[in-house]
């Protein structure tokens, strides 16, 4: 494995470290303590600026030899994340909303292991990425865990606010 892999793979390590503190420490504890709604909320804001992922199709941003199945797959994949999750933020606190929330957490998270998974298999090398560099070592990593929050709020956390709201009003 080349020396420059090594780095970028401990870039998104340590970013992986980093953000899962600043999670645990300071977003845990506050979107805890909200109705799920509420809580999904500013997960669902960080992730409609996904369209981002459009560096990914700009040369001069990235190398002219990044393959262009990832690049495509990269980009239109994270602008359909973008849109699903402005559309569920459109929608909450309703039904559609929480439907749509499931639609977007479900999208976004597998098209982020499949971009890992088209880069895997493409070759690609992080100088090809160029400047959107930051996006897989700074960025994914977030995105990730914020997605891992998503299901938590999805999946368990509703019924522990019910339980928490009747207490609170008995």
């Amino acid at each position: 494995m080349p020396q420059q892999m090594i780095w970028f793979f401990m870039s998104i390590i340590f970013s992986f470290v980093a953000w899962g503190m600043v999670t645990a420490r300071y977003v845990w504890p506050k979107l805890r303590e909200l109705q799920p709604a509420d809580a999904l909320r500013p997960l669902l804001l960080l992730h409609s600026f996904r369209f981002i992922g459009l560096a990914f199709l700009i040369q001069g941003v990235v190398s002219s030899d990044l393959p262009s199945p990832f690049a495509r797959s990269a980009a239109f994949g994270d602008v359909i994340a973008a849109l699903l999750a402005m559309i569920a933020l459109l929608l909450l606190p309703g039904k559609a909303g929480t439907v749509a929330a499931w639609i977007f957490n479900a999208w976004g998270t597998v098209d982020i292991l499949n971009a890992f998974y088209q880069a895997n298999h493409a070759g690609l090398l992080a100088g090809q990425l160029g400047a959107a560099f930051f996006l897989p070592t700074l960025i994914v990593p977030l995105l990730l865990i914020t997605h891992g929050l998503g299901f938590r709020i999805l999946l368990g956390y509703q019924a522990v606010s019910a339980v928490r709201q009747s207490r609170q009003q008995a």
